[in-house]
């Protein structure tokens, strides 16, 4: 009897750039922290597609996808010497600083992508599908208490001693003043206000611009070295 061929998926060639990426960057390298971090969420989302575990599979998979080509075409960016967008600018700046720890870098990286990734994601996907954004809602929601239990994880994980962390630590500062619940409410909010102005095309680049620029300056505080 033959063996079952395994089907790839669009996701699985997502997980394999991720891997290839995390095997060449140093493990201290600020991008490599957050692509570790990326990779995982990556991959529950994988396992929860082949389980059916979500209503329209089909849509979460363009989703993802599209949410991934995002960051990942910031990484070729920098690569090649061009300029990532602005709220990836201060990750790919200050990856090597040593003053900056490891749990910024993770935040740093989700701020961008949620905060100007994931709206236009949605966007890209809207017209991929020929939907709109109120169809993807569920899609967006599943993903996002994922991402929400990724980010407990993180800090959990990154955060060096939490119970030694003082009220007056900066670190506890930066870790308090960057919430993902309300950047996944604000990406919503953009990507339903960029699905309104698509036939507007002037204003809906000036109000992604404003947007990356926004998510940049707050990537910038996110990434403020601290004293050990």
């Amino acid at each position: 009897m033959a063996q079952c061929e395994q089907v790839l998926t669009p996701v699985d060639g997502v997980v394999a750039r991720l891997r290839a990426l995390d095997a060449a960057l140093p493990a201290r390298d600020g991008v490599a922290v957050f692509n570790r971090v990326y990779l995982a969420v990556t991959q529950a989302v994988d396992r929860r597609v082949d389980a059916g575990l979500f209503p329209d599979p089909r849509a979460v998979i363009t989703l993802d996808v599209r949410f991934a080509e995002r960051y990942l075409a910031a990484v070729d960016a920098a690569a090649d010497g061009r300029r990532p967008p602005a709220c990836w600018r201060p990750l790919f700046q200050s990856r090597r600083h040593p003053g900056v720890r490891p749990v910024q870098f993770a935040l740093a990286g989700i701020n961008a992508h949620i905060g100007h990734d994931l709206a236009l994601a949605v966007v890209d996907t809207c017209r991929t599908l020929g939907c709109e954004p109120a169809d993807l809602e569920d899609e967006f929601e599943a993903v996002g208490e994922l991402l929400l239990s990724l980010e407990e994880r993180i800090r959990d994980e990154l955060v060096p001693c939490p119970e030694s962390l003082r009220i007056a630590d900066p670190l506890t500062h930066l870790l308090g003043a960057w919430s993902l619940d309300r950047a996944r409410d604000a990406a919503w909010t953009a990507a339903r206000a960029l699905w309104a102005l698509r036939r507007l095309p002037d204003v809906a680049a000036e109000f992604t611009e404003r947007l990356d620029t926004a998510v940049g300056f707050a990537g910038r505080m996110l990434l403020t070295p601290l004293p050990d």
